[in-house]
């Protein structure tokens, strides 16, 4: 039996990105989708409408669903990297995101980020 070649896929240029192209990457799904949530996350502490975008993204459930590793989901890495920015615009995102979260994931968020409440979270990155 022969093992198909994986495909050969080329990363998009996620630096070179507009904010706009980064969250539809988020929302298409693929093997890049992670990476266009990071660099959105990298760019919330500068740029409001990034966080924006993150706010908005936590919330689709392909993102809710979609693992980086154990428990966690691209929406809780949205919302984990809105609370590291520690601006008051992005934490304010990051309270609404978490708030939109079913009642398990809140408990399970707070639980990994070591909080009581989620205004007592300040991961860093």
């Amino acid at each position: 039996m022969t093992v198909p070649q994986p495909p050969n896929l080329t990363p998009p240029p996620v630096r070179q990105m507009g904010n706009a192209e980064l969250a539809e990457l988020a929302r298409s799904g693929g093997a890049y989708r992670g990476k266009a949530v990071f660099e959105l996350v990298d760019r919330a502490r500068t740029d409001d409408d990034a966080a924006t975008r993150l706010g908005e993204l936590s919330r689709l459930t392909a993102l809710r669903e979609d693992r980086v590793f154990h428990s966690v989901s691209l929406a809780w890495a949205a919302i984990i990297g809105l609370l590291a920015t520690e601006t008051p615009y992005a934490r304010g995102v990051a309270y609404a995101a978490f708030a939109a979260l079913p009642a398990t994931d809140q408990a399970n968020l707070l639980a990994y980020v070591k909080a009581e409440r989620i205004e007592d979270a300040h991961p860093r990155l």
